[in-house]
């Protein structure tokens, strides 16, 4: 007895080495679709097989499920932890189009989420997993347009009725359309190299999700409206770079849905972006709070919004935000930050954010005049609207930070369009309560900036010009305190 006494600290030391060695060197359980089952001809509904696939190699410890070459039609399916789905290039996941090939992901939603039935819909769900990765050049396709028709039709024969549908707009409501990928809760997830296309709604959403990489991946979604690239909501620890997004919704865009829940330590790096949106963007939903951020080296083009938008209007907290060499062409707008009061118990606050070495060109017209889906136009006229800073009375924006900035605007400002001088500016409305965005002010006597309720503000090397006259000022400050320039 004294002699296994003694010897029990180093058995316990073998036998954990043991299990590590075993874990690094078990052999994967790995699956081809061809050993799956599956038939790759794009009519074979393969939703069963796959889904029976992905619970075995999740079963036997993890491995990999690998499509090779073909279309595998598919309705919803739930990613389990351990699993890599690999598709080959010339391998393509097709969404089905009969809405009753997706149900909701079984999740129950904490008393502290403020979705308001958000849809929880995709063709690629997961709750809970650990250990999962899409990898591989081939793409997921969730066939949005058809099926958005098909939600549509359904709703206006009676047959699937969407309580949320919008009759302003014609179209099936967000809760109704499935999106291309829902993972809820999950950490330890990784995404390469993969193309991701045709939404019916988001592309990419992520909610509560932490340690995760998304490298690589080409995102076409402009398939049909509220077409996000990728979204993260209250996520931690999220690195996405060399990503190209085309969408016709905000391009990559953080959010928060939970009081309790915060959006940190995230990296967004190298992406290239165009969208009938924001570029980048926090918001709208900003219930938790959002820290840490840091997002650098971003090329956005042809975007009708912002290209970079930072939006706490619900009560959240945004602190420690770092913006770096964002290069924008054909671009609505270069900045837009706002703290507002739209809902939450009290406003909450934006401090301590730095926009440094960016380039913007504003034109004349629409920069998404080329693309099918186009972004709603405010319904007032207007001229050409500068970047916009705007916190509430009461409740500035803290310590912000613009240098090296060269922005580029149209000019071609005309009096008989609309006129609101310098004398008035006490008389732009503040909208406290209103949807954030760099319209919402209306006509603004600025042709660079409005900047207004802010309280420490720094700005450096901003070199700002238009291209034909503008008879506003370039820049108009209310209620600004302790600025520097430089």
């Amino acid at each position: 007895m004294n002699i296994w006494k003694g010897a029990y600290p180093h058995c316990r030391l073998l036998f954990a080495s043991l299990a590590t060695w075993l874990a690094m060197t078990a052999v994967a359980y790995d699956r081809t679709s061809a050993q799956a089952g599956l038939v790759g001809d794009g009519q074979t509904l393969n939703t069963t097989a796959l889904q029976q696939a992905i619970d075995r190699i999740s079963a036997k410890g993890g491995g990999r499920l690998t499509l090779t070459p073909g279309t595998y039609l598919t309705g919803c399916l739930q990613l389990r932890s351990g699993v890599e789905l690999h598709l080959e290039k010339g391998a393509v996941l097709l969404g089905s189009s009969n809405p009753d090939h997706y149900q909701p992901l079984d999740i129950d939603a904490a008393g502290n989420d403020q979705r308001n039935d958000n849809s929880l819909l995709a063709l690629i769900v997961a709750h809970q997993a650990r250990n999962i990765r899409l990898t591989g050049e081939g793409t997921i396709d969730g066939n949005g347009l058809a099926l958005a028709l098909a939600i549509d039709s359904l709703h206006h024969a009676g047959v699937r009725p969407d309580p949320h549908y919008n009759q302003r707009r014609m179209r099936p409501s967000e809760t109704a359309r499935p999106k291309l990928l829902f993972l809820s809760d999950c950490e330890h997830i990784s995404m390469t190299g993969l193309h991701l296309r045709n939404s019916a709604c988001w592309g990419l959403s992520f909610d509560q999700c932490r340690h995760m990489q998304l490298r690589n991946l080409d995102i076409l979604n402009r398939a049909y409206w509220n077409n996000d690239g990728i979204d993260l909501t209250d996520c931690r620890d999220v690195a996405i770079s060399q990503c190209c997004i085309n969408s016709a919704d905000d391009g990559i865009c953080l959010k928060s849905y939970h009081v309790d829940g915060e959006c940190s330590d995230i990296s967004i790096s190298k992406c290239n972006i165009a969208t009938s949106a924001s570029a980048v963007k926090f918001g709208t939903a900003s219930w938790g709070a959002f820290r840490h951020v840091n997002i650098d080296s971003i090329r956005v083009r042809d975007t009708f919004r912002s290209a970079i938008a930072i939006e706490s209007v619900d009560g959240a907290t945004i602190d420690n935000i770092s913006v770096s060499h964002i290069h924008a062409t054909n671009t609505g707008n270069p900045i837009f930050i706002r703290l507002g009061h739209r809902a939450g118990q009290k406003p909450g606050c934006i401090s301590n954010v730095t926009i440094s070495d960016i380039s913007v060109e504003v034109p004349f017209g629409r920069p998404d005049i080329n693309y099918d889906l186009r972004g709603p136009e405010p319904d007032f006229f207007h001229n050409p609207l500068p970047s916009v800073i705007s916190g509430i009375p009461g409740h500035p924006i803290r310590n912000l930070t613009i240098r090296n900035a060269q922005l580029v605007y149209p000019g071609r400002a005309s009096k008989s369009m609309a006129y609101v001088p310098l004398s008035r500016v006490k008389d732009i409305p503040e909208n406290i309560d209103h949807y954030p965005e760099f319209t919402m002010f209306g006509e603004l006597p600025a042709w660079g900036f409005f900047i207004r309720h802010v309280e420490g503000l720094h700005l450096e090397n901003i070199d700002m010009r238009t291209v034909e006259p503008d008879y506003r000022e370039p820049y108009v400050f209310y209620d600004v305190s302790n600025v520097s320039t430089e």
